[in-house]
């Protein structure tokens, strides 16, 4: 027996004097790194001024105008190529037909080319044309049976223009095989450029094809402005040049891992000033909507710049010493909390695991050194206590009662425990980083918010406006080409057969169906229609299918010749519609109808809900405004009790079916999300406040889960061994002072048990000992 427990105190003895793992150093030790690391970084992200001449937030709007310039191209190239070749495929599925009247039915449905020929492939002689004169010579016939012969291909014609040519075959049986040929320009449709706004359509060399916004040599009133144009252009030149270069790059190479938004190529770039004005280019690549996707416009080689001159704004946003008296302040207090936990926490722990040790190796001869405060305070005056019984005294003797002015001391340093010095340590640290947070660098309500961001936000909603109306046009086209080409005789199995082929073509379609002059349903594709009644709303081209459901339904119409009162019915799909409005940098955007009432938008949304504030109500109401012949799109900065906020409202104008509606767009997003110096440094502050609390919160917490409840558990082990339980074994939690401790404390349970056993206790009082 005696040898078993020689062994054991052996082994105890040889685990407590390795080296210490984890225990109370490391989380001081880290804390310590983090705090002067967090000075360091606040020191260098506020020692120099933020005062930037373009705030991020102008450049990154360029950036997202030139995205809509190439969504918009590529959305309008690829639907003219797919309207073509559907519109062929029609005309091949029914009987043949002359060249003029495949293109006056096409001239009838489709205003978007230029001009249109038809062409017998074999002889090459021109059977039909419309429009301007498309340039036949660039085509070559014999190659119209390649993989690429009918691929979409530029020509520039000999005024310097470039024109765009698509190709669809006409054939039917019995007759020479034609070639349907439409030229168009490559003017990026539907983009709303404001005062001084320039854009340009570049191909992959550099090239410029096509431009707009420049102003006209008769629209220049001064020699000055004349010399503003000529750099304007001479800079679009050489910017044009440059975003080429930058767009034969891996679009995954170009964008921030999880950034996601635009497919394509798209960045920023400035040029030097002109007329104390800097110019601000953005530039982006034709994308296909889908990553990793290509369609027919994307083979082009296509891209779209911006050019806008913006004044710089030269005032001081922060002071340059903010960052070096917060980042002293933070090492001050810093230390005072490592200090005060190295102090009160640290040392009297290592203190009583040296004394400890000593006890458990037999030194008696000194009293123990007992610690000031809390479980470190209980666990010396216990020891204390045990090295008195190992010299020969009772539990009862040692007993420490707390009597008179020494136990009042005690008492009161028993009640400041470890855990209340590091909560204390937190509140140091709070000290710091609650102004931060909540108090320093706020921005407030007086800030500059650039006025190109208020203009940017009017443009690219009224672009998104316009492209929202031409989807809903483009979509009516569809049905009127539909409608045009099945004839009165056509049967329902062949009229579902067009109506699929449609669907298939067009995914803005949730249903196709042909509704009869008494209300049924004589061939449909797709979902099953959502028309009340059978009959038709109104008479506008397009129409809202009632308000009171869940979702609002959105319906074309268009009439079947030779069937009166029959129509083609297509059901507009919602998501379709609110995929339209997902364009970063715009905040939330909705589509409302004449009484302000929610059909659509990019965030989600109750069916035919008021819009969310009274001035955004007046906002739109007032852009419903005639001024002059038409509404205009107007953008406005709110300033009031809501914060400061940027709103923009742009209502349908233009032709087609879809003005009928008198829907607006209207968006809006608060100016703490742009990346403007002042809510930027106030960002800055709040982050370096965060990361101060997260600090404090992970070490403190870290140190309490390691240190101070196992330190609270041997306080209370230690006391009832002290009081005489000798049966309880102590086990050490971990390999740390705190168990090195515990195996001390086990030791001397040991020793005074084999004290007791050699004073000759009985044997069954020795055995429950």
């Amino acid at each position: 027996m005696a040898v078993s427990s020689a062994k054991r105190r052996h082994k105890v003895r040889r685990r407590a004097d390795m080296s210490l793992l984890g225990g109370i150093r490391p989380p001081i030790a880290v804390l310590s790194a983090l705090l002067l690391a967090l000075a360091g970084l606040t020191a260098l992200g506020f020692g120099k001024p933020a005062n930037e001449p373009l705030p991020t937030a102008v450049r990154t709007s360029q950036q997202h105008f030139a995205e809509d310039g190439a969504i918009a191209l590529r959305a309008s190239l690829d639907e003219s190529i797919t309207d073509l070749n559907r519109t062929a495929s029609l005309f091949n599925a029914g009987d043949p037909v002359s060249a003029d009247t495949v293109l006056d039915k096409l001239g009838n449905v489709y205003q978007k080319w230029r001009g249109s020929a038809i062409v017998e492939i074999k002889s090459g002689k021109l059977l039909a044309a419309r429009g301007e004169n498309v340039p036949l010579l660039a085509v070559d016939r014999e190659k119209l049976s390649d993989e690429d012969g009918l691929a979409p291909r530029m020509v520039r014609l000999k005024n310097g223009e470039t024109r765009l040519l698509t190709f669809a075959l006409l054939s039917w049986e019995g007759k020479p095989q034609q070639l349907l040929i439409t030229s168009n320009s490559l003017k990026v449709p539907g983009v709303s450029l404001g005062k001084f706004r320039v854009i340009a359509v570049v191909d992959s060399g550099g090239t410029i094809l096509s431009s707009d916004g420049l102003r006209a040599a008769e629209d220049i009133p001064s020699k000055t402005v004349e010399d503003e144009v000529k750099e304007t252009k001479k800079q679009l030149r050489t910017f044009a040049k440059l975003a080429a270069e930058k767009s034969a790059a891996n679009p995954i190479t170009t964008k921030e891992p999880g950034s996601g938004g635009f497919f394509g190529v798209s960045g920023t770039m400035t040029g030097p000033r002109i007329s104390q004005e800097r110019p601000v280019v953005g530039y982006a690549t034709l994308a296909a909507p889908e990553a990793g996707e290509s369609t027919s416009a994307t083979g082009l080689g296509l891209s779209v710049v911006t050019l806008v001159t913006v004044p710089e704004n030269t005032s001081r946003v922060t002071d340059p010493l903010f960052g070096l008296v917060a980042a002293a302040a933070l090492l001050v207090i810093g230390a005072l909390a490592v200090a005060m936990l190295l102090g009160t926490v640290q040392r009297p722990l290592i203190r009583l695991f040296l004394e400890s040790r000593r006890l458990s190796r037999g030194d008696l001869t000194r009293p123990v050194t007992v610690p000031r405060f809390g479980e470190t305070r209980r666990i010396g005056e216990a020891l204390e206590r045990l090295r008195l019984q190992l010299l020969g005294g009772t539990p009862a003797e040692t007993s420490a009662d707390g009597t008179g002015a020494d136990g009042a001391k005690r008492r009161r340093g028993r009640r400041v425990g470890t855990r209340a010095l590091l909560a204390g340590c937190g509140i140091l640290l709070l000290i710091w980083s609650a102004p931060m947070m909540l108090l320093l660098n706020r921005a407030g309500d007086t800030i500059v918010v650039p006025q190109q961001l208020v203009n940017d936000q009017r443009d690219r909603t009224d672009t998104l406006t316009d492209r929202v109306r031409r989807a809903l046009n483009e979509g009516h086209a569809d049905l009127l080409s539909v409608a045009t080409l099945i004839g009165d005789q056509t049967s329902p199995a062949d009229t579902a057969t067009v109506l699929e082929r449609t669907m298939t073509e067009h995914p803005r379609y949730r249903s196709l169906y042909v509704l009869s002059a008494d209300g049924s349903i004589v061939a449909k594709a797709g979902e099953t229609p959502q028309h009340p009644g059978g009959k038709r709303e109104g008479n506008a081209p397009i129409a809202v299918l009632g308000t009171d459901s869940k979702e609002p339904q959105v319906a074309g119409y268009a009439g079947l010749p030779g069937r009166d009162g029959a129509f083609v019915v297509g059901e507009f799909r919602v998501d379709f519609l609110n995929s339209l409005l997902k364009r970063p940098g715009l905040g939330q955007v909705r589509i409302v109808d004449a009484e302000r009432r929610t059909v659509g938008s990019n965030t989600g949304y109750r069916a035919f809900q008021k819009l969310p504030s009274s001035r955004l109500d007046s906002l739109v109401e007032a852009t419903g405004q005639k001024v002059g012949l038409s509404p205009r799109p107007s953008g406005v900065l709110f300033r009031d009790g809501d914060g400061i906020q940027i709103a923009a409202a742009a209502p349908f104008v233009g032709g087609g079916a879809a003005k009928s509606l008198g829907w607006t767009v209207v968006s809006w997003q608060p100016a703490s999300a742009l990346a403007i110096p002042e809510y930027s440094a106030q960002n800055r502050t709040v982050l370096a406040g965060l990361l101060g609390v997260t600090a404090a919160a992970a070490c403190l917490g870290w140190l309490h889960i390691v240190v101070v409840r196992p330190l609270r558990e041997l306080a209370r082990q230690a006391e009832t061994l002290a009081d005489g339980d000798r049966r309880t074994v102590l086990y050490p939690r971990h390999h740390d002072e705190v168990g090195a401790i515990a195996r001390s404390l086990e030791l001397l349970r040991q020793q005074l048990q084999e004290q007791r056993r050699r004073e000759g206790a009985p044997p069954a009082l020795a055995e429950r000992i």
